[in-house]
């Protein structure tokens, strides 16, 4: 079973937006950035690892020929400490490559309609859900290409989180005691 698609290829085919809505505070930690980061290695080191720039080429190649790319992230604050190192990644990986992102606290999301779990879209149609374990290591994902209804759902609750949350520029997270 693939885990997760092949995001390569669904980037390849999109003609004008991405969109993805990231609603959990801890993903798989055996990732190599986030273990050097908890283990100290400060985020300037983190950037030159080449686990990043193949990301990075990646989207700007595909913002690069007008495709938008747009990440909101839902958190719990304080932030996890997963979420503190995305917080603190976020300009090497995703705004480098050239990428908006937004956050939006969790205690101001309350009152959305939002889905049950993580999903990209693509061009407001495509919708690739993924699911994760209890302790956020990917276990698989559906597409979901031909639910009108469906693919408007998450256009609305990408959109509705898109105008409460703050540019990452603007986002001062409540890190608590960390």
């Amino acid at each position: 079973m693939t885990l997760i698609p092949d995001l390569t290829e669904l980037f390849e085919k999109t003609q004008r937006s991405v969109t993805h809505l990231v609603l959990r505070d801890t993903y798989g930690t055996s990732g190599i950035g986030y273990r050097a980061w908890r283990d100290g290695v400060p985020i300037e080191e983190i950037r030159r690892y080449d686990h990043l720039l193949p990301w990075v080429e990646m989207v700007r190649g595909h913002v690069k020929r007008g495709v938008s790319f747009r990440r909101a992230r839902v958190v719990s604050e304080p932030l996890s400490d997963y979420m503190r190192y995305e917080h603190a990644i976020t300009p090497a990986a995703n705004l480098r490559a050239g990428e908006q992102v937004r956050w939006l606290p969790r205690t101001q999301a309350y009152d959305l309609a939002l889905p049950g779990c993580d999903f990209w879209q693509f061009d407001d149609e495509l919708v690739c859900f993924v699911f994760q374990s209890g302790d956020g290591e990917p276990t698989g994902f559906t597409l979901i290409d031909d639910n009108p209804a469906l693919s408007e759902l998450c256009s609305t609750a990408f959109d509705a989180v898109w105008r409460r949350a703050r540019d990452h520029g603007f986002y001062t997270p409540d890190l608590g005691s960390a």
